[in-house]
């Protein structure tokens, strides 16, 4: 070989052998990542012993329905104070906290309204059928009540600063609400469920978004390097995130309402140009919620679904929005567990039904006359697999069939809804880091730099196991954040009751 062009042949070779070297790492790093986790993982989403109903779901709504009942159906008792409270009727400015009830409602929100609102219910109710879109609502209603609960309790146990920041959330209710009940074992679940917090933050609330986005992009652009999409993305978080939370609430209170308000706009005008099969549709959503017929597993189908869903969508019980709620401007903390009962309303009763009444009067599920098993409709061909990744499409293409433009903006809406919960997430992530390590401005700007750099990893990378077992700490928070509403229930209820009487006669009026 000329020795003139030996060396650009080795760099050639070099050059073509780093993509299938970096793959083989990728693939190296994921196995080792997957080996060492993979137990975490299985044991968060394992199954009922005989079912496919992960017990992580049934330890969230059995939660939710005690709370539900030890309350007195506070979610419907309390509905409208609720939404006169997020209108600042009852709003003094000069109360301690940094936000507004309508900027904490929204920055709690912008965590959960996402791709479980528009992928997660056309798998619902791929699988188990329309009638999965009533056990979804019946969550989430019983989900009010979990919300009610961490979040009152984030409040009352928050620590406020005398520049007027403050940090609450589940590890400083267990801390010290733990203390004052003169209970054992609070401080050991704080550090439990800070650990899980910071690095459920890294994954399902950062990589796995900005992965999802990067991918929603290049299927509409053409692909490119994913990197690209997460350094774009980084300098964005890092620039709202930095100037903490009035900042990240700045956004959201735009962000939020936009979308919800485009998505939920274009759904019902869907709904309005369908409206002859309304009746059908909740016909099919009342009549598969308790009949054997049409899905996998038939009613127990629908309703694992239903319940499966919608807990993964709003996390009431997870404990993360008791977090942003915790910095709300009030001096009674039951008001704003007031206000975070509209949370899962918004996000599951609503926007999670929206979709699935387009989903089903649109027709994209067909259903076999031979097995009853709904199938999708595509080219007039159904398939009976319908999986995570054919969910974006299902509900891409139920918006799409009244309004070919819908899929461009459906890729707006999970690049904002991406964006908007990983912000809110690095929040949730920060609160936690700053319980460990201590407040100061040095440790915040090392965590917040961190987060950006796995928004890069997102975006660029396929990690699914690091993703899964992120996803997996996220879950994991909800053991020991329900262990201590449990615990704590009797000091909600005390605050609850103090507060109502005294609106009751009058003592609690509107502020002027």
């Amino acid at each position: 070989m000329n020795k003139a062009i030996a060396p650009a042949v080795t760099a050639l070779a070099a050059l073509t052998a780093a993509p299938a070297a970096a793959q083989g790492i990728d693939e190296t790093v994921n196995q080792i990542f997957a080996n060492s986790t993979g137990w975490f993982v299985s044991l968060i989403f394992s199954n009922f012993p005989g079912t496919t109903f992960p017990w992580i779901v049934g330890w969230l709504v059995v939660a939710a329905s005690v709370f539900t009942i030890y309350f007195g159906l506070i979610q419907v008792r309390a509905f409208g104070h609720a939404i006169a409270l997020v209108r600042g009727d009852y709003s003094d400015p000069n109360d301690a906290g940094e936000v507004s009830h309508f900027q904490a409602l929204t920055t709690a929100l912008s965590g959960t309204v996402g791709l479980g609102n528009i992928a997660g219910v056309a798998v619902a109710i791929g699988i188990g059928g329309p009638g999965a879109t009533f056990w979804m609502i019946l969550a989430g209603l019983l989900g009010m009540a979990s919300k009610f609960t961490e979040c009152t309790l984030g409040v009352k146990y928050r620590n406020e600063y005398a520049d007027g920041t403050v940090s609450g959330g589940p590890m400083y209710y267990m801390t010290k609400g733990f203390a004052e009940r003169g209970l054992p074992g609070g401080k050991i679940l704080a550090v439990l469920f800070a650990i899980f917090c910071i690095l459920g933050s890294f994954g399902g609330g950062n990589m796995f978004q900005a992965n999802q986005a990067h991918a929603q992009i290049a299927n509409v652009t053409g692909a490119y390097p994913g990197w690209i999409t997460g350094l774009v993305m980084a300098i964005v978080v890092f620039l709202v995130i930095v100037g903490g939370l009035k900042s990240i609430a700045s956004v959201t209170e735009k962000i939020v309402p936009f979308m919800a308000a485009v998505y939920v706009g274009t759904a019902l005008i869907i709904i309005g140009m369908n409206f002859d099969m309304i009746g059908t549709a909740f016909s099919q959503i009342l009549t598969g919620a308790f009949t054997n017929d049409g899905v996998v597993g038939g009613a127990i189908g629908a309703l694992i679904q239903g319940f499966r869903r919608a807990a993964f969508s709003n996390e009431a019980g997870i404990g993360s929005a008791a977090i942003a709620h915790s910095a709300v401007r009030t001096k009674e903390p039951v008001t704003e567990g007031f206000v975070s009962l509209l949370e899962p309303f918004i996000d599951t009763v609503v926007i999670c039904t929206m979709t699935a009444l387009v989903i089903i009067i649109t027709g994209q599920l067909i259903q076999d006359p031979t097995t009853g098993l709904f199938l999708l409709n595509e080219a007039g061909d159904g398939i009976q697999t319908v999986t995570g990744n054919s969910g974006v499409t299902l509900t891409s293409d139920a918006f799409s069939s009244a309004f070919g433009w819908f899929r461009y903006i459906l890729v707006l809406a999970v690049v904002l809804f991406a964006f908007s919960t990983m912000i809110s997430w690095s929040y949730y992530g920060l609160k936690a880091w700053t319980f460990l390590f201590g407040e100061g401005q040095t440790k915040e700007l090392v965590f917040k730099i961190i987060f950006c750099m796995f928004v890069v990893i997102g975006a660029s990378a396929n990690l699914g196991p690091v993703i899964d077992f992120s996803d997996a700490m996220i879950f994991a928070m909800a053991v020991p954040n329900i262990i201590a509403l449990y615990l704590l229930m009797p000091v909600v209820k005390a605050e609850m009751n103090r507060y109502l009487s005294r609106l009751k006669t009058g003592e609690i009026r509107k502020f002027e």
